[in-house]
């Protein structure tokens, strides 16, 4: 019989190193893929990688928040929290699928935004709006994926989506439970009070409403062969609604959170 984790333990479930990385999932779902680099205004994020590839053939856009493999790269990436050159060039990824016509997939997996006070300087939180308010308004299909940690608006960014999906082991929340727990009691120690308050757990948001399905781990080729079936129907299932369509049914469905 399947033991049901606690909240606390799928939190760390979805902070685990063996966590499948967005790059991996981009070059083992995807074909020819091509990295772009640069937000054209400042510099290149390494905390977001994404690019133009084929899904099954399709030409799409896929985006992601990408952790280190070690502690040099995981440094290198700033641990994932992304920078607000990393939002601008999701933004400017975003606008360029839009044009061109192409379905774009995120990938998710960040405790939240980069919190430095270099970031604050150069626009974080006018990037974070400014990325939310693109994905609100493309014209185009948008799937979301929180792969491991969805923290915040950080994560929140890259998820106004048509469609969200979370794995198993992951988690999405407007807080981490270690900054809920010193807010709220003043207390670090009582995180795992706080991930039972924060309703963190996949399931628990499926059933709010606040994501669509819970997905499978990626671990393996099998594994990693069942996201791409997934992926691949439900772009084509989007496909089939206008741009004017796909929008109304965005706005309604945040609308109601």
């Amino acid at each position: 019989m399947k033991m049901t984790k606690t909240a606390y333990e799928t939190v760390m479930a979805a902070r685990a190193k063996e966590k499948v990385a967005t790059e991996d999932l981009i070059n083992n779902i995807f074909t020819d893929f091509t990295e772009f680099h640069g937000d054209r205004q400042l510099s290149d994020d390494p905390a977001i990688i994404g690019g133009i590839a084929r899904l099954n053939g399709l030409p799409v856009t896929v985006i992601g928040t990408q952790k280190g493999k070690n502690t040099a790269e995981n440094i290198e990436r700033h641990f994932g929290t992304v920078e607000p050159e990393g939002y601008r060039k999701a933004i400017r990824l975003m606008k360029q699928a839009e044009k061109f016509k192409r379905p774009v997939i995120t990938f998710v997996n960040t405790p939240g935004a980069y919190p430095g006070m270099d970031a604050e300087y150069h626009g974080q939180g006018s990037a974070i709006a400014q990325c939310l308010m693109v994905g609100m308004e493309l014209r185009v299909p948008y799937i979301s994926v929180i792969v491991g940690e969805g923290g915040s608006g950080g994560a929140l960014a890259l998820a106004t989506a048509d469609r969200v999906w979370m794995f198993e082991n992951s988690i999405y929340s407007v807080l981490s439970p270690e900054g809920y727990a010193s807010i709220v009691w003043k207390d670090a120690k009582r995180v795992a009070d706080a991930a039972e308050e924060l309703k963190l757990t996949p399931e628990i948001l499926l059933t709010e409403g606040i994501i669509d399905k819970i997905i499978p781990e990626v671990v393996d080729q099998e594994s990693t062969k069942v996201l791409k079936n997934m992926l691949v129907s439900e772009v084509e299932s989007l496909r089939q609604f206008s741009a004017d369509e796909l929008v109304e049914q965005r706005h309604e469905r945040f609308s109601k959170f």
